[in-house]
């Protein structure tokens, strides 16, 4: 289970490093209070999320606790997942 929680994680960073220009990315780090990510950045995350991880992110989802972190995205996609 750790694994894919770091895979997801490794790819989650990787979107948001290649997408956004800063040196490093914390798993905890608060994307949002941060000001790395804006409300359009948000919606291109979620678009990549449910792309690349093979889930549907509903209206129900849309939390601002599911993705304010490269963890609480993580866990977010395992839950959904194993859904």
């Amino acid at each position: 289970m750790n694994e894919a929680v770091d895979s997801v994680k490794m790819h989650i960073r990787d979107y948001i490093l290649e997408a956004i220009n800063i040196a490093d990315l914390d798993d905890d780090d608060n994307l949002f209070t941060s000001g790395i990510v804006n409300s359009l950045f948000a919606v291109q995350l979620i678009s990549f999320l449910e792309k690349t991880f093979h889930i549907e992110v509903t209206s129900e989802d849309l939390e601002m606790e599911n993705f304010k972190s490269i963890s609480a995205a993580a866990s977010f996609v395992m839950r959904k997942q194993s859904q």
